[in-house]
C-alpha cells in the first residue's frame, strides 16, 4: 500500500518527530559524558565554586550555546559551595525554585541567615532563569552548604522553539477550525478550554516536576539523605524557628501521626495570630490552596508520586500543586494525609509573580514581616505541640484550570523519569 503524505498524516509524522527529539533532548541532559563536562573548567567570564575535587566550575552567560553547555556542566558536577566550610552529612534539605525575582530572593536569605541552626542545612537553588545576578546572590551564601541545579528545559534556553514559545505555535485565542486550517504545529491539541499552549504558563509545572527527579534521583548529597525535603519559592520569607518546628512536627509524627505522608510548615496566613496558634498542629487532606507552601515530602511520597507520573504529566492543569491534589485521591488511592502547622513558619512576600508583574514593593513585604515578627517574638520555639484539630482525609476534586493540553509538555514532561 501506498503512503500518501497529506495533511493527516503530516501531522503523525510532526508528532513521531516531537516525541523522538524531545526523548533526545531530555536524555541528553540526565547523561553527560565526561568529555562533555570537562569542558566547564574552561568555560570563562562567570561566577565558581569548589568541588570536593577541588575543581572549578565557572558559568558562561555569554552566547545561547554556552549557556547551555554551563547547564549540563553545573548539572552533572554539582558544586556543593560552602562544603569544606560545614562537612558532614545535612541535617535538612531545602529546595527553592528560583524565577528571575532577585528582589524577593535576597529576602529569602536574609531570613535564611537568622534561622536557628541553619548551619546544618543544605540549600538547593534550582533556576530556571540564568542570570551574573542572580548567581551572584546565592553564591555570597556563606552561613551553609549551597548546590545550584538548572533547568535545562527552560525558554530561556529556547526562545523559538519548544519548549520555548515556537513562532509557528498556535496563538492562544486562535479556534480550533482556524488552526487546522492555518496548519500551526499544535492546531490538534488545545487545551480543555479551547486555547493553545503559553510556553511561559507551562514552564513551572515543568521546572517542579523534572525538580523532584532531579532532587531525589541525581542529586549526589541526597543519596544517603533520609529525611524530608523541605520545598520553597523564592518569594518565601522563613521564621527564626523554622528548624526547632521542623523537629518537632518530625517527633510528633512519629510519636502521634504515623500516617501523615507530608508536613506543611506554611500557610498563607499572616502573624496576627501567631501568640495564639505557636504551638498549634491540625492534621487534614492535603489542598492545593493550603499545603503548598513550606511543604515537606520523604522519598516514600516521592515514590507515589513518580509512579503518577503519567497522570500527572497529562492532566490538563498548568499548575503543578492542582495537579497534586488531583493525584491525591485518585491515582494515589489513598489521599494525602498532611500534619500542618497552624502558626506559619514560611511566609509568602511575593506581591507579583506569574501574572501579576507591575506595582512589585518587596521593601514593603519586609516591613510587613518585620513588624509580624515583632508581635511573635516571644512564642517562638515552642516546648511541645499540640493538636487542634483532626479533619477528615478526604479527596477533593476541583474544576481544572486548562492550559496543559499540548502533547509535546505530556511528552517532555514524562521523559523527565525515563532515565532515571
Amino acid at each position: 500500500m501506498r503512503f500518501r503524505l497529506n495533511k493527516k498524516n503530516l501531522l503523525a509524522l510532526l508528532g513521531v518527530f516531537f516525541v523522538v527529539a524531545t526523548f533526545l533532548i531530555s536524555t541528553r541532559v540526565l547523561i553527560v559524558s565526561d568529555n562533555e563536562a570537562s569542558g566547564a573548567s574552561n568555560v570563562v567570564q562567570g561566577n565558581h565554586g569548589v568541588l570536593s575535587g577541588g575543581d572549578k566550575v565557572k558559568f558562561n552567560f555569554g552566547s545561547l550555546s554556552d549557556l547551555s553547555q554551563s547547564v549540563y556542566n553545573a548539572n552533572y558536577k554539582q558544586c556543593i559551595h560552602n562544603a569544606d566550610k560545614f562537612p558532614g552529612e545535612p541535617h535538612l534539605v531545602l529546595v527553592v525554585q528560583v524565577h528571575n525575582r532577585p528582589e524577593y530572593l535576597r529576602l529569602l536569605i536574609k531570613s535564611l541567615e537568622k534561622a536557628a541552626e541553619v548551619h546544618s542545612f543544605l540549600l538547593i537553588f534550582s533556576h530556571d532563569y540564568f542570570s551574573q545576578e542572580i548567581n551572584a546572590i546565592v553564591q555570597g551564601i556563606t552561613f551553609c552548604k549551597v548546590l545550584q541545579i538548572y533547568f535545562p528545559f527552560s525558554t530561556q534556553l529556547y526562545p523559538n522553539e519548544f519548549p520555548g514559545q515556537d513562532p509557528r505555535d498556535c496563538p492562544r485565542d486562535a479556534s480550533k477550525d482556524n488552526a487546522l486550517k492555518t496548519g500551526c504545529l499544535n492546531a490538534e491539541h488545545p487545551d480543555s478550554y479551547g486555547h493553545y499552549r503559553e510556553a511561559f504558563i507551562t514552564q513551572t509545572k515543568h521546572h517542579w516536576w523534572w525538580k523532584m527527579h532531579f532532587v531525589w534521583e541525581r542529586v549526589q548529597a541526597m543519596q544517603g539523605y533520609g529525611g524530608f525535603a523541605i520545598f520553597l519559592e523564592e518569594d518565601n520569607y522563613i521564621l527564626p524557628d523554622f528548624y526547632h518546628m521542623y523537629k518537632s512536627m518530625i517527633e510528633y509524627r512519629k510519636n502521634s501521626c504515623t500516617d501523615c505522608d507530608m508536613l506543611a510548615l506554611g500557610n498563607h496566613n499572616d502573624l496576627t495570630d501567631f501568640h495564639r496558634l505557636s504551638n498549634k498542629v491540625l492534621t487534614t487532606g492535603w489542598m492545593s490552596t493550603k499545603h503548598n507552601i513550606g511543604m515537606a515530602i520523604s522519598r516514600e511520597v516521592y515514590y507515589k508520586l513518580m509512579g503518577c507520573s503519567n497522570v500527572f504529566c497529562t492532566y490538563d492543569d498548568y499548575n503543578w500543586d492542582w495537579t497534586l491534589q488531583h493525584l491525591s485521591g485518585s491515582c494515589i488511592s489513598k489521599p494525602l494525609k498532611v500534619l500542618v502547622a497552624q502558626a506559619s513558619r514560611v511566609l509568602h512576600t511575593g506581591d507579583c509573580g506569574l501574572h501579576q508583574k507591575e506595582n512589585c514593593r518587596p521593601e514593603w513585604a519586609l516591613q510587613r514581616v518585620e513588624d509580624g515578627l515583632k508581635m511573635a517574638k516571644d512564642t517562638l520555639f515552642p516546648p511541645s505541640l499540640v493538636l487542634s484539630v483532626a479533619e477528615s482525609v478526604e479527596h477533593k476534586a476541583h474544576m481544572k484550570n486548562g492550559g496543559w493540553g499540548d502533547v509535546r509538555d505530556h511528552i517532555l514532561c514524562n521523559n523527565y523519569a525515563k532515565r532515571l
